[in-house]
């Protein structure tokens, strides 16, 4: 597997998998709010990676640079378990340095296990639209 940057023919795929996995993980949104077409407004004027295998879209990873702050992280379900988001996470880091925010559901459980496993810490909690939210950071 390698992350490299995001291009527009990786555009196709990283709507797809934006689209699945927000709808799979986020089953107390209202699933008409995802659209396939939400990628693009998502992340305009983020740096984005992404995981290739096999010549294959696997996962992404957002980031807003002024702020050093993770927006998104996903990685398409049949690849999760597998290293692919700690890569991307990795290569992040390797990128910008320290200390990254990122804001996680609390009911997206999953999400919050991964970044407590790799050391980020719990800054605050807050409320927003889709329910409570910790913002994370990670220092070193």
């Amino acid at each position: 597997m390698n992350i490299i940057a995001y291009n527009e023919n990786h555009l196709p795929d990283l709507k797809k998998i934006f689209l699945q996995e927000r709808r799979r993980t986020f089953t107390w949104v209202d699933q008409s709010k995802f659209k396939l077409i939400d990628f693009e407004r998502e992340t305009k004027g983020e740096s984005i990676l992404t995981a290739v295998e096999n010549d294959i879209i696997i996962g992404f990873i957002s980031v807003w640079m002024p702020n050093n702050f993770i927006h998104h992280l996903y990685v398409a379900e049949k690849h999760q378990g597998n290293g692919v988001g700690t890569q991307l996470l990795n290569a992040v880091i390797n990128k910008i340095g320290f200390p990254i925010t990122l804001k996680c559901l609390e009911n997206n459980t999953q999400a919050v296990h991964f970044y407590t496993k790799k050391g980020f810490k719990q800054k605050e909690r807050g409320l927003s639209g889709n329910g409570g939210y910790i913002l994370f950071e990670l220092t070193d």
